[in-house]
């Protein structure tokens, strides 16, 4: 029966969680150097097209569709067959409602991607990867976790808002992205600054305030589960952002602005999974490590000299599995009855089941991404030219540029500033330096 208390509160998250690709847009594209800012935009804005259409045609039915041995969703919602006004079983908001709601998080988990190979990847190589990975990568995980006889499910796996199936599986694959298609030109010799700050912290303004839906909406009801989690995204990003925070001034003696914009972000891509399934402190205890972790894994690019332009593994990818697992450690029914328990509270087999989920996801994003890449380097090729690149992408692949102050050009303006110039290298925040 529909509720109508639970449907406006789930339409209000729908276009919360939509408004996080503006969010990302600006977040991601005030990080890179201004002649690439537009094709930065378009990675966060395009795939709204892109994964829209491919959610209706079939997308949706592999998710979420009748299981077929608890791997896939087949083709039974093909089209949005199916998909009406009437509740699903156990549900007390219209289907399409619910439909509206997941296409939000398949849109978006595709443009985290997009942190890894901006400002050096072709826009058809883009698009035919975004369609590609959303098919064979994220469909399949997302009726493994959340859809009706998928086998995490079913293992008893848990995973309140996508920590498995957002943020292991779009870090991971990042991560796999930037090793294929390799360093930017003259990375790490040179080093591209971000080229407006005020853009990044607008943008993870909005990323927080569109994360209430992300989380909170995960609930699919207005209830006591999500007034949890949308408390609990709160508690998390505050403390991410504050670890960071202060790693920063003890490292380098400045509080760093991207850092607390950073760390915040972290704090709420490690609580996702948690979110509905923890209490406050456990919460606050997630957030903190999660400003710890990815601020090591971030770093992880200099130690290893690797290429993910906007630290797209080192946050999402390891804040995923560092949620995932401290979902095991801080689990309790007290909190939601429909849940587990975890390790505090004397359950070390969930804790086992929330290891096994991360080993897996990795694995198979891992796979999914080296096997799409290939089929798209072969089809219309991964990177566009030394020079294309030089010039910028903004003016090569989209015949636009996204400022036009002063010049027509920006990319002479916009040149990578070398480390060892003048200015003391490596004095800031990890995630400063792209």
């Amino acid at each position: 029966m529909i509720n109508t208390g639970d449907t406006a509160w789930m339409l209000i998250s729908t276009g919360l969680v939509l408004l996080m690709m503006p969010g990302l847009a600006l977040f991601y594209g005030g990080l890179v150097r201004t002649k690439n800012v537009l094709s930065t935009f378009m990675h966060s804005f395009v795939v709204l097209g892109l994964v829209t259409l491919q959610w209706v045609l079939f997308g949706y039915s592999l998710a979420y569709g009748p299981d077929h041995g608890g791997l896939i969703g087949g083709l039974s919602f093909a089209f949005m067959r199916g998909v009406d006004l009437a509740p699903r079983q156990g549900d007390t908001i219209p289907h399409m409602l619910f439909f509206a709601y997941q296409m939000m998080f398949a849109i978006i988990t595709p443009a985290l991607i997009s942190g890894a190979y901006a400002e050096r990847l072709k826009f058809s190589a883009y698009a035919l990867f975004t369609i590609l990975w959303a098919t064979l990568v994220y469909d399949p995980l997302a009726h493994w976790v959340w859809g009706s006889g998928g086998w995490m499910a079913k293992m008893g796996v848990l995973d309140f808002a996508g920590g498995i199936v957002v943020h292991i599986s779009s870090g991971v694959s990042a991560l796999v992205v930037a090793l294929v298609v390799g360093k930017r030109l003259g990375y790490p010799r040179e080093r591209s600054l971000p080229h407006n700050l005020t853009m990044v912290l607008l943008g993870a303004g909005i990323l927080w305030f569109g994360w209430f839906g992300f989380n909170g909406g995960s609930a699919l009801s207005a209830s006591g589960i999500a007034t949890l989690a949308l408390v609990n995204s709160q508690l998390a990003a505050a403390a991410g952002g504050t670890a960071w925070l202060i790693i920063d001034v003890l490292r380098y003696g400045k509080a760093s602005a991207l850092g607390f914009a950073s760390g915040l972000v972290a704090g709420l891509a490690t609580v996702t999974p948690a979110s509905g399934f923890v209490g406050p402190l456990g919460a606050i205890a997630i957030g903190t490590a999660a400003g710890l972790a990815c601020y090591g894994g971030v770093m992880l690019k200099s130690k290893f000299n690797y290429d993910d332009t906007l630290d797209a593994f080192g946050v999402h990818g390891v804040g995923g599995a560092v949620g995932t697992i401290l979902l095991g450690v801080f689990a309790t029914k007290a909190w939601n009855a429909s849940g587990a328990d975890g390790l505090i509270t004397g359950d070390a087999t969930f804790l086992g089941k929330q290891l096994l989920a991360v080993a897996v996801t990795i694995a198979f994003s891992v796979a999914g991404t080296l096997v799409i890449l290939k089929v798209v380097d072969a089809t219309v090729g991964l990177r566009v030219t030394a020079d294309e690149e030089r010039e910028g992408l903004d003016i090569n692949l989209h015949g636009e540029e996204g400022y036009s102050i002063g010049s027509s050009t920006y990319g002479r303006a916009d040149m990578a500033v070398a480390t060892d110039s003048t200015e003391p290298a490596g004095k800031t925040s990890p995630a400063v330096v792209s």
